[in-house]
């Protein structure tokens, strides 16, 4: 008789439980959801969320204030300097452009997203932007690089200040008299 009653004790036990359970459900079932529906539906970003970095490079003087404030050297930067004959303009906040920016490269699989860089910037041209999705299969492609000049452009900057540089090593010749 004790154990016909413990197999009874037992199913009781396994119907209350299973109806809890259900209790539960049906209970939160016509609530409304409380997840967002990602990707659909994105959520909202504080205004302090670190993110992908952009550097605007018109604004860009090539400064290297950035790379060199980079805990981890994930940016880097090659400038070329201009020859007096190029106007290379001014960045949106006055300051006169005098580097041609030919490399600048953030390696987003080393980058901490510290937004260290942002800070020193004299020209305000780095800045964290709303940007969180950006998962690439090759580690290679999160290497971003956001120089404007193309590799003609920057070996033609390279090649005119070079010239300009032996130029001015060598000594001026006075002048032959006949």
């Amino acid at each position: 008789m004790t154990a016909l009653n413990n197999y009874l004790n037992e199913i009781k036990s396994a119907v209350l439980t299973t109806l809890v359970g259900m209790k539960i459900t049906w209970k939160n079932m016509f609530y409304e959801s409380v997840t967002i529906q990602y990707p659909e539906v994105k959520p909202i970003l504080t205004d302090r969320t670190r993110n992908r970095l952009f550097v605007n490079m018109d604004d860009c003087i090539g400064c290297d204030q950035c790379a060199r404030a980079c805990p981890v050297s994930c940016i880097d930067i090659e400038t070329v300097k201009s020859i007096p004959t190029e106007d290379l303009g001014k960045t949106s906040n006055g300051k006169k452009k005098m580097l041609w920016v030919t490399k600048f490269d953030i390696d987003f699989a080393k980058c901490c997203y510290c937004q260290l860089c942002v800070f020193p910037c004299p020209t305000d041209c780095i800045y964290m932007t709303d940007v969180y999705e950006f998962s690439e299969y090759d580690r290679d492609s999160l290497i971003y690089n956001f120089a404007t000049l193309t590799p003609e452009e920057t070996a033609e900057k390279k090649e005119n200040f070079r010239i300009l540089q032996e130029s001015k090593a060598k000594p001026e010749q006075p002048p032959t008299v006949s």
